[in-house]
């Protein structure tokens, strides 16, 4: 059987989820039409729509012709970046590995759409390409129109709204406090630097995953850590106020990391002490060894800044050169890499103690992958089944949580 050809139609913003509750992917001409239909009631001026429409044209077109082809739209976040990115490239992979395509003819209406094509194009030979423009007259007024709607959009507001009121605010507070114009700019700069790297969104996928409630008592240990972090910012601007006049710049900030680092480890250890109380609670073991390898991975990382604070400034006792911190780092990774083995292993006796044949398996982006139909512990092998009935593979490591459901980074398919 000849492999088909894919028509691939991306909402990045994910529209077609906030206003229909259609989650992609979408699979089918019928499922297409339904979503289109259902967003073009839900909101008729999403550029979306046309784009959508467009795409089940060219199926028409090419089942006529009796060529095989399917047509599957692909949908992201409504924050955009890197989590929209993610989910995108999660979904292209379960196409990918259900379809088999030959290739893909790429539908777009253009916007924030084009920067995903880096992403098909890595995964798929992309034929061709089409951006659905809807026509519309070039008035000056249209574009005012056009302006005020993109104000209605929450995350096109935070950016032309949010980004001048920021740079407004800090620069106002600069002036009044005296600072000049370079603390603006390194915050500015360093912004900037974050958004263009994504790291932002990664930022905030690992701050979701500390949510406490109020009702668990691993609240403690939050409110512990916390307590800690204001302290070690403090201490910090203690140490700086101090040691200002005395050290050029690359040794005050050694000095001020060297002052800070052991609380806000200790922050960190009675967060994860709080989480894994929680797990422990809940009878979620294979949670508590990812909180045990964030704690490991949090030590290692504070001695190797504190022995680094101590080489840069080396004002007292103990005395640090490069040699010893170069043994440090290569101690620090050796350590690390063991410490990983070995929750792995522990990991593995778990799963042997832990029924998963039969459960839903869902990414960590919340989108459903099949379900679990075998566990080869001796290999390290997670078997998944579609809703095509096909089967895969994934290495256990994948495994983020075990509860009702099996989440796993989809990233990690075999």
């Amino acid at each position: 059987m000849k492999r088909p050809l894919v028509i691939l139609c991306i909402d990045r913003d994910n529209d077609i989820y906030e206003k229909t509750g259609i989650s992609g992917p979408i699979i089918g001409r019928a499922a297409n039409l339904d979503a289109v239909v259902k967003l073009a009631l839900a909101d008729p001026e999403d550029s979306d729509v046309n784009a959508l429409f467009y795409a089940l044209k060219l199926y028409d077109q090419m089942v006529k012709e009796k060529e095989p082809v399917e047509v599957v739209t692909l949908t992201g976040d409504k924050g955009l970046g890197y989590v929209a990115d993610r989910r995108i490239s999660s979904q292209l992979d379960r196409i990918t590995r259900e379809l088999n395509p030959s290739g893909c003819i790429l539908i777009s209406d253009g916007a924030s759409d084009e920067e995903v094509t880096p992403i098909i194009r890595s995964r798929l030979k992309v034929d061709s390409t089409k951006i659905v423009f809807v026509k519309q007259a070039k008035e000056l007024e249209k574009t005012y129109f056009v302006l005020l709607e993109k104000l209605r959009d929450p995350y096109y507001a935070k950016i032309i709204i949010g980004i001048p009121a920021l740079l407004i605010l800090l620069i106002s507070l600069s002036a009044f406090l005296g600072l000049g114009w370079e603390p603006v700019g390194i915050i500015v700069g360093l912004y900037l630097l974050i958004r263009m790297v994504g790291l932002d969104e990664m930022i905030m996928t690992i701050i979701k995953d500390f949510r406490f409630s109020i009702e668990k008592p691993g609240w403690i240990g939050y409110i512990g850590g916390i307590a800690l972090f204001i302290i070690a910012g403090y201490v910090g601007f203690q140490s700086f106020e101090s040691q200002q006049a005395n050290l050029p710049g690359e040794k005050l900030a050694g000095y001020v990391m060297g002052s800070i680092v052991w609380s806000v480890f200790l922050g960190l250890l009675l967060i994860m002490l709080g989480k894994s109380v929680d797990a422990l609670i809940e009878k979620r073991k294979y949670e508590m060894t990812r909180y045990l390898l964030y704690t490991i991975a949090a030590a290692l990382s504070a001695f190797l800044i504190w022995v680094g604070s101590l080489w840069i400034v080396n004002l007292n006792t103990p005395y640090v050169d490069f040699g010893t911190f170069l043994l440090t780092l290569i101690v620090c990774l050796f350590l690390g890499y063991v410490s990983n083995w070995a929750i792995n292993i522990y990991r593995l006796d778990i799963l042997k103690d832990m029924k998963l044949e039969g459960k839903e398996a869902v990414s960590d982006h919340g989108v459903y992958l099949g379900k679990v139909v075998g566990v080869d512990v001796k290999k390290g092998k997670l078997i998944i089944q579609t809703i095509f009935e096909k089967k895969y593979f994934l290495p256990l490591s994948a495994i983020v949580a075990i509860d009702e459901k099996v989440v796993l980074r989809a990233g990690d398919r075999e």
